[in-house]
């Protein structure tokens, strides 16, 4: 018998298109393995989460950009087919801003957490952030918000190069125009430039000092927030192996203890009175030692899955259970337990899995489709990228022949950077 409502379904909510994002698989898995009939709003064109078994309906995403009316409407129709309802869980940062916005609108037809709707978009906003720090007292990386292109050329001289450069608001970064949400700046001029660009961006700026990174620096936290605040579900991780190197997603995590990680997150979930799933990320500073939060994002993380404890327990199960006021099972966390993204990390998941377990972000024994799909669509992915940038090299040269150097595999068998630029990028600097 399922500790799960099975009477109660659940819509996974993605606006954001990334047909390789495995946080919604695992979603889809985790809630599909416990008898949950899964309805996935998503443009699932193109991606291995549509081979899944445990995918109950596939319905049609709002578009990018939608307004709040629009993504109401559509929430609402799915709704109505439903007939019931359900726990909506959004999978990324526009999604979770929308529905937290829109909370008041969409109940009783979903289950949500309660919460003041503006918060999401509260802690997602990379500027707002550095000013919740400050007041939960956080560390979290010096931050200057420039107001011309002038300041930001003081800033980066203030904060010593290179620094980085985010936009606050990444989930309005228009597709097509080559912003990425976050960047290493390297020149005064670099800043000057980007600055320049804030109102093809949608958002403001902001110039953070650097915290280099290295072995065992890069954090992350997962929970599940609950009806009386309590943090459950998750816990502390390190990144082992990160795509692109040093600065992105989770290609390898492990689940590693760490009090000083637990204790600010626990104090900032509480500080803030956040419910619901959240993932943060943290740099520890080689110098002082100390954690810096990086960010904050309303919403499951990609690695999400990595934190399943003895009895089954994971945030998004945390979340469906306490919504339908349901008892959490009491399990034990699994520390050193593995989680591996198989295209950016594979052979890392071709060697002897680790004592406490290994999840792998695609192939499952229960679940073989997404696994072997993603394979055949990363491979064609790979190749129009390789195709197209080889193309552009070869035009800008006049050498047909010409290929550029940073695309070819690294020797861990991952594509290199720029070849997965398009899919790695959450638009909120962690996946």
């Amino acid at each position: 018998m399922s500790l799960l409502d099975t009477r109660v379904p659940a819509v996974l909510l993605r606006i954001d298109r990334n047909p390789f994002h495995h946080g919604t698989l695992g979603a889809v898995r985790s809630l599909g393995r416990a008898g949950v009939q899964v309805h996935l709003v998503a443009d699932a064109t193109g991606s291995p989460v549509r081979a899944s078994r445990f995918v109950h309906r596939i319905h049609p995403p709002p578009q990018p950009g939608a307004s709040l009316g629009d993504i109401a409407v559509a929430l609402r129709r799915i709704a109505t087919g439903v007939a019931r309802p359900a726990v909506l869980i959004p999978m990324d940062d526009a999604s979770g801003i929308a529905v937290g916005r829109l909370r008041e609108e969409l109940a009783p037809a979903y289950l949500l957490p309660q919460q003041p709707g503006t918060l999401p978009e509260r802690v997602a906003d990379k500027a707002e952030l550095a000013e919740v720090c400050a007041a939960a007292g956080v560390p979290h990386p010096e931050t200057v918000v420039p107001e011309s292109a002038d300041q930001a050329v003081s800033a980066v001289r203030a904060l010593g190069l290179p620094v980085i450069a985010k936009w606050s608001r990444p989930w309005l970064l228009p597709s097509g125009t080559g912003l990425r949400s976050t960047v290493v700046v390297r020149s005064a001029q670099e800043a000057r430039e980007l600055y320049l660009r804030s109102g093809e961006a949608g958002s403001r700026l902001l110039l953070q000092a650097f915290l280099p990174p290295g072995p065992d620096r890069d954090w992350f936290f997962h929970g599940y927030a609950g009806r009386s605040g309590t943090v459950c579900g998750g816990g502390p991780g390190v990144k082992t192996l990160a795509w692109p190197r040093g600065a992105g997603l989770t290609a390898v995590g492990r689940w590693a203890p760490n009090p000083q990680v637990q204790l600010l997150a626990e104090r900032l979930a509480c500080e803030l009175g956040y419910r619901g799933i959240f993932d943060l990320d943290f740099r520890r500073c080689g110098t002082t030692g100390r954690y810096h939060l990086l960010d904050f994002n309303p919403r499951p993380g990609a690695q999400f899955r990595l934190f399943t404890d003895t009895a089954g327990l994971d945030v998004v199960r945390a979340l469906h259970l306490d919504l339908t006021h349901r008892p959490l099972p009491d399990g034990s966390p699994l520390p050193g337990r593995e989680f591996v993204v198989e295209n950016y990390a594979p052979l890392t998941a071709l060697r002897p899995a680790p004592p406490a377990g290994r999840e792998l972000a695609w192939h499952a024994r229960d679940d073989r489709g997404p696994g072997q799909a993603m394979w055949s669509l990363w491979t064609r992915h790979v190749r129009r990228r390789l195709l197209a940038r080889a193309t552009a090299t070869a035009l800008s040269t006049g050498s047909p022949r010409a290929l550029p150097r940073d695309l070819s595999p690294d020797l861990s068998g991952n594509v290199s950077k720029n070849v997965s630029d398009d899919v790695c990028d959450e638009k909120a600097s962690s996946c």
